[in-house]
């Protein structure tokens, strides 16, 4: 049967056919002109659209909670009102499709990009998943889906192999994927750098080709990573659709002539350009014919949304009764992010917010400043305070730094993230040198640090004098692997000087990646005196709340973690400032866990993870009990980083060796490897406490047709209104394979008012019964019993109940 779009493709020749089959730039592919097609604009997501201009600065978007923040919300409703409201995003934007969401699964704790990521468990992330695109898609906005698959750790992640097994794939990774396939039919799928099980997921036939479409019936499209696409006749063969970005470079003129020579199929190339038009045409693209245009659409529905986002998803972890803050008295606000607003992480998913706001500015506009006092105590950055301030930036051919600039542009702080064009595109991003002028002038006089990252050999001046060199370039841990770690020089200043400052960049060919960024700060370091004045200001207030954690430069794309302590002092500044007053909170915002040896010490312990540009009202509004602290942690917080599911002497475990990172706890990640190993955590998965009590009771599951349903009730047995996730666990009694000592496979989230109670059914389909059947290529529940958990974290289990099953068999 001919539709439209084969009608299309007839009026196409080979060589327009294939132009759809790669970018056109950085963000577009661009239909055959000829016949009056629009084209397709993506942009970066999952927490916000970026729109289509550098990773730094450019047109202002709303920042939205990061995804394990969204993870804490144990909300698939909320997930729809955020994909709905990133739609409007992505149209403010001119863009037609968003590259997210990100549902790799948090198989270490020191992932650099948990805080992207929803889940340490399958179920919870599926949920959360098939929300976010069905929100988004509602709107005719694309989902890209991503990274499929294997894509846990950072380390390496372009070239790193991912040996894992097919039942783990089947049941852990690969879930929330085929729940955004058959259950939210999510329009699009990038492809992950890695190879998993030797082969780069890009060419994995058997994972894009047999998996995704023969057995899922996936009906969108694939794409590559940024550069993760690396040859012609393989991914087109295992079914990868778009190569991006472009320029191309594996496809175009190159896969005309292997077309033309009988290495690809003709037929091959056609498909994936339907592929293209069903896209397109889904999204409107394939007659947009609009000139691109981008805007900052700050609007005020979606300020209200991202400030209740962000304290549903803020996890009160312990309260001695502090909490919620009675308005009234004097409160000392210390630590290093309590004057930042901490409110997203690092790499492709961070953008230029419309505002943010800090808690300091949100305890003020609520206490006002006679009730407030301040001490940042120590510093907690991976790299020097960014140096801000207007800069010239000229670029020049790097084999002529003395030459004029072929071209001048300005920047706003000393961070730069270059891809093309540069000017009229003449020069190459690979064949620049990069010269950022400007001026600093220091608030305190002493030794300061200068420190800066780049993609080639660099240097700093100041008055002329070199203060960093790091012309002897080695490659680091930084943009995305591409960078150098930090180099750093000091320098004594005097306040109120000002000095002349020059950076300077040759750029140099990526590895695997193509671009050149920079990035130099200036600070001057803190020590015992900032931690003593903090403790001074905790003992003359009546409370004192710390802002302690992360920041996007840790929790980034690109680079792991490298323990879980908190950077810098900030155990040290807690410890001091609990001892000086019993009466501390502690407010964590980080992408994920953090050892916590000041724990017993303090009254209370919110994490308030990176929720967005409404931080500070957020996290404001769960202090004061203006909000419920809405979170259940959705990843296990261990007491120490060697408790954690990754930890092994062997170093393929993690963080891989020899170009392989081996999965060699199976099944056993998260809550699973605690339960299985008898580890009890600082903070179980599931966990979270309100401001009220809630009690679970009248547990009964019976079977039917299609699996089984549970019934429970759940009362609020408090004083005030309050929420709460009833979760539901399975075991199976007498497996016949080895299993989990338990699995997440439902929940409901509740608002309940005090004295509340009610019925609630959770249906649980015969795939949560059962394991993968590595034999029979399907999936299996054996006869037997089965022990239905019903808790508030996957450590507080209140009720539980049996249920006798038949032997059942499904297909993948």
């Amino acid at each position: 049967m001919t539709d439209h779009f084969d009608t299309l493709l007839d009026q196409m020749t080979l060589a327009e056919q294939v132009q759809l089959l790669s970018g056109a730039d950085f963000w577009s592919v661009n239909a055959p002109d000829r016949l009056g097609l629009g084209t397709l604009r993506v942009t970066d997501g999952p927490n916000g659209a970026r729109g289509g201009g550098s990773l730094v600065g450019g047109v202002t978007a709303a920042a939205f909670p990061v995804g394990i923040a969204l993870g804490a919300t144990w909300d698939p409703d909320l997930a729809h009102e955020i994909g709905t409201a990133l739609a409007a995003e992505v149209k403010s934007k001119g863009a037609h499709m968003l590259l997210a969401p990100t549902v790799n699964l948090h198989r270490s704790v020191t992932n650099g990009r948990n805080f992207e990521c929803y889940a340490e468990d399958p179920e919870l992330t599926a949920a959360l998943t098939v929300g976010y695109i069905r929100g988004l898609q509602s709107q005719g906005i694309a989902a890209t889906i991503k990274h499929f698959a294997g894509n846990e750790s950072e380390i390496e992640r372009t070239t790193i192999n991912s040996d894992v097994d097919e039942r783990s794939l089947r049941e852990l990774y690969l879930r929330p994927f085929e729940a955004a396939v058959k259950d939210a039919g999510t329009w699009g799928i990038m492809s992950s750098y890695n190879k998993l099980n030797g082969t780069y997921t890009a060419e994995n036939a058997w994972l894009l080709t047999k998996v995704l479409r023969d057995e899922w019936g996936y009906d969108g499209i694939v794409m590559s990573d940024w550069f993760g696409s690396r040859s012609t006749k393989p991914t087109m063969d295992a079914g990868l659709d778009l190569e991006m970005p472009g320029p191309t470079r594996d496809r175009g003129d190159t896969l005309v002539q292997a077309v033309e020579a009988g290495a690809v199929d003709a037929a091959t190339v056609r498909r994936a350009a339907r592929n293209m038009l069903v896209l397109m045409d889904r999204t409107g693209a394939l007659r947009d014919l609009r000139p691109h245009h981008e805007v900052a659409d700050d609007r005020p529905a979606t300020r209200a949304l991202i400030r209740r986002a962000g304290a549903a998803a803020t996890v009160l972890l312990q309260n001695d009764g502090i909490l919620p803050l009675a308005p009234q008295g004097t409160l000392a606000v210390i630590g290093p992010n309590a004057k930042t607003a901490r409110i997203m992480g690092g790499g492709s998913a961070q953008l230029n917010p419309h505002y943010s706001v800090a808690p300091w500015d949100a305890l003020l506009d609520r206490m006002g400043g006679d009730a407030l006092t301040y001490a940042p105590g120590c510093t907690n950055h991976r790299w020097e305070p960014l140096l801000t301030g207007d800069f010239e930036v000229a670029y020049r051919p790097k084999d002529q730094p003395d030459a004029d600039p072929v071209h001048t542009t300005t920047t706003n702080g000393a961070e730069m993230f270059i891809i093309p064009p540069i000017g009229d595109g003449t020069l190459s991003p690979s064949d620049v040198q990069v010269t950022l002028t400007g001026t600093y002038t220091p608030t305190d006089s002493g030794t300061h640090r200068v420190g800066i990252t780049a993609t080639g050999p660099c240097a700093v001046y100041l008055d002329d004098a070199l203060i960093v060199d790091g012309r002897d370039w080695q490659k680091g841990r930084t943009f995305f692997e591409e960078g150098c770690d930090e180099v750093v020089g000091t320098i004594d200043l005097t306040a109120g000087q000002t000095y002349a400052v020059r950076i300077t960049v040759t750029a140099r060919s990526g590895d695997n990646l193509q671009f050149t960024a920079l990035r130099a700060g200036i600070g001057k370091p803190m020590g015992d005196a900032e931690i003593a004045a903090a403790a001074t200001a905790a003992a003359q207030a009546d409370r004192a709340v710390v802002f302690v954690g992360r920041s996007g430069e840790w929790d980034t794309e690109g680079s792991d973690l490298e323990d879980i302590t908190l950077p810098g002092r900030q155990d040290d500044l807690i410890a001091a400032v609990a001892a000086a007053n019993p009466n501390t909170v502690v407010v964590l915002q980080t992408g994920g866990p953090v050892e916590m040896p000041w724990a017993g010490d303090v009254a209370a312990i919110l994490q308030a993870w990176y929720p967005g540009q409404e931080a500070g009202h957020a996290v404001a509004d769960v202090l004061f009990g203006d909000a419920e602290p809405g979170g259940r942690l959705p990843q296990t917080f261990p007491a120490k980083w060697s408790d954690n599911p990754t930890q092994s002497q062997d170093r393929q475990v993690y963080p891989g060796l020899d170009g392989t990172v081996r999965y060699a706890e199976g099944l056993l990640i998260g809550y699973r490897h605690y339960d299985r190993h008898g580890i009890t955590p600082l903070f179980p998965f599931g966990h979270g406490l309100s401001y009220t009590q809630f009690a679970l009771s009248d547990l009964s599951v019976t079977a039917n047709d299609t699996g089984a349903s549970v019934t429970l009730t759940v009362t609020n047995t408090g004083d005030r209104t309050g929420t709460t996730v009833a979760q539901i666990y399975v075991s199976e009694d007498a497996p016949q394979v080895p299993r989990p000592d338990k699995e997440l496979e439902g929940f409901a989230k509740l608002s309940l008012d005090a004295g509340e109670a009610r019925t609630v059914t959770i249906p649980l389909d015969h795939r949560a019964f059962a394991y993968w059947d590595q034999d029979t290529q399907g999936w299996r529940v054996d006869a037997g019993t089965f022990t239905i958990h019903a808790g508030l974290s996957a450590t507080d289990l209140q009720a539980h109940a049996q249920i006798a099953l038949e032997n059942w068999t499904g297909a993948a």
